[in-house]
C-alpha cells in the first residue's frame, strides 16, 4: 500500500508525528511538508522537518514536476493532517497552489481515498460550507476530535486514538485505543 501525507501550515503536527510512525510500518510512504508546517514543526515538536526523512520519500511542496504532480502516479490514499483552512479552502475551490493541493485534486478526480483532518475552531460558516463541499465529493473529513470513554491518561493516549481512527479509515489494523464496548 502506498500512501501520500501532507503535512499543511496549522497546529498539530504532533498528529502527523505518530501518523507517520505507525504507517511507516505498514506502507510505503511520500510525505508533502509546508514550508509553514516546517516551522511549526520545529516549535510544537522541538524537531527538524528531516525528521520525517527517515519514514518516506519527502517532497517539496512547490514541486509541481514531482511524480506525485500527476494522475498516472498511482498511491492509494492521501491523508492531510494537520490540514489548514487555506488549504482546505484551496482543494475545496480547486486552486491547486502547492503540491498538496494538487495531490488532493488528483485524489478526488481519481476517486482515490483522501481524508482531511482539519485544525481549526471554532469552524466558521465558510470552513463548514468548505467541509461539506469536499465531503460531498468524497473526501473523508476527520476533525481530530478525541472520545474520552476509554480515560485517557496522557496526551499521547488521545494523540493515539485520533490517529488510530485514521488508521481505520485506511483498512490497517491497529491497537493504537481501547474500543468502545458496552
Amino acid at each position: 500500500m502506498r500512501i501520500v501525507i501532507g503535512i499543511s501550515g496549522a497546529s498539530g503536527v504532533i498528529y502527523a508525528k505518530r501518523l507517520v510512525e505507525e504507517l511507516y510500518k505498514k506502507a510505503e510512504l511520500d510525505i508533502i511538508i509546508s514550508d509553514t508546517a516546517k516551522k511549526i514543526i520545529e516549535e510544537e515538536l522541538g524537531l527538524s522537518y528531516k525528521y520525517f526523512e527517515k519514514f518516506g520519500t519527502l517532497h517539496d511542496n512547490r514541486d509541481f514536476f514531482s511524480p506525485l504532480a500527476s494522475g498516472s502516479n498511482k498511491f492509494d490514499a492521501f491523508v492531510i493532517i494537520p490540514c489548514s483552512m487555506k488549504t482546505l479552502s484551496a482543494i475545496a475551490n480547486g486552486y491547486s497552489s502547492s503540491l498538496i493541493v494538487r495531490v488532493a485534486d488528483i485524489s478526488l478526480k481519481e476517486r482515490r481515498k483522501l481524508i482531511i483532518a482539519p485544525r481549526e475552531m471554532p469552524f466558521s460558516s465558510i470552513h463548514l460550507e468548505n467541509m461539506l463541499k469536499l465531503s460531498n465529493l468524497g473526501a473523508i473529513i476527520l476533525a481530530p476530535c478525541p472520545a474520552f470513554y476509554f480515560k485517557p491518561k496522557s496526551l499521547e493516549d488521545i494523540v493515539n486514538f485520533v490517529v488510530g481512527r485514521i488508521l481505520d479509515l485506511l483498512n490497517i489494523e491497529n491497537n493504537l485505543f481501547r474500543r468502545w464496548r458496552c
